[in-house]
């Protein structure tokens, strides 16, 4: 059953398919839509006493609901400044080194970092020897996408592709996955280097959406689009650690990578682990040497 699942995401329309859900999810439909919200929150098992609006009537569309707002406190982002955060409620699919340039995708399947970020070899070697981790959203987790620490926006590349599902199965069974769908990344500077948080596109997700440009998927036509920002002066564009910066219409995968030395992730970070968005995540090394160091001075 598991080997005809993953079959048949090669034989399906994925973008008509998706384009077609991603229309009728923003589509206001009245107590139609309710109920579908309705169903869709049994099943899913959602905590919608976390939501600003709990009532299902509330939302005009299935979207709306989808990324709907979290009460104001209730998920705390973690202080510190050496302290990065989980940008979003999900799942630990992958986490470690990057090694000779691949990312681990599931057992036995490995992926390039720099067909990740668009076959730009100059800015996957910002990442050489660095630090990977991919989580996973599910149906029922919240879908605002957030930052992990301070950061400031260099760059964001659209890359088309495919729109394979990116749960566990697929992840598992389908080559090359993060690498070969739709995704957006972003590239922010940081005070422990660079750092890139990749939301990756997947069957019926509708768009991607950043809160500095809106809706960057669907675009026409198939080509890698770049944009590059101002880093400093009146056009800068900065976040601080827990922002939000993007949202999922339907859930997908976010993956960040880190510079070599960069970072040292939580000894909370397990595969197949629970993520929730504003805990802590990693820590910046920088920090953690400064630290060590003067201890052992004091010592």
């Amino acid at each position: 059953m598991d080997k005809i699942k993953v079959t048949l995401q090669y034989w399906l329309p994925q973008h008509g398919l998706t384009r077609l859900v991603g229309k009728l999810a923003s589509a206001k439909m009245g107590s139609f839509t309710t109920a579908i919200i309705r169903l869709f929150i049994k099943q899913y098992n959602v905590n919608m006493e976390e939501a600003v609006h709990s009532d299902p009537a509330y939302f005009n569309s299935f979207n709306e609901f989808f990324v709907r707002e979290l009460k104001e406190g209730i998920r705390p982002i973690a202080q510190g400044d050496d302290v990065l955060v989980h940008p979003a409620d999900a799942r630990v699919s992958q986490f470690g080194p990057i090694t000779n340039g691949r990312l681990i995708q599931a057992k036995g399947h490995d992926f390039s970092a720099k067909e990740l970020l668009g076959g730009d070899k100059q800015l996957a070697q910002e990442f050489a020897d660095g630090a990977f981790a991919t989580l996973y959203l599910s149906p029922s987790d919240y879908h605002r996408v957030h930052m992990p620490c301070d950061g400031t926006l260099r760059q964001m590349i659209y890359i088309p592709g495919d729109l394979f599902s990116v749960n566990p199965l697929t992840a598992e069974n389908v080559p090359n996955l993060f690498a070969r769908n739709e995704r957006v990344v972003c590239i922010f500077d940081t005070d422990f280097g660079p750092m890139a948080q990749v939301l990756v596109g997947a069957t019926i997700v509708g768009s991607i959406e950043v809160v500095w440009g809106g809706t960057i998927t669907p675009p026409t036509g198939s080509s890698v689009h770049r944009w590059h920002y101002e880093t400093e002066g009146d056009k800068a564009i900065h976040f601080k650690k827990g922002e939000e910066m993007g949202r999922f219409k339907l859930g997908s995968t976010v993956i960040n990578l880190f510079a070599k030395d960069a970072i040292q992730f939580d000894a909370t970070m397990a595969e197949g682990e629970k993520t929730v968005l504003g805990t802590p995540y990693a820590s910046q090394m920088k920090a953690k040497t400064d630290s060590d160091n003067t201890s052992s001075e004091a010592q």
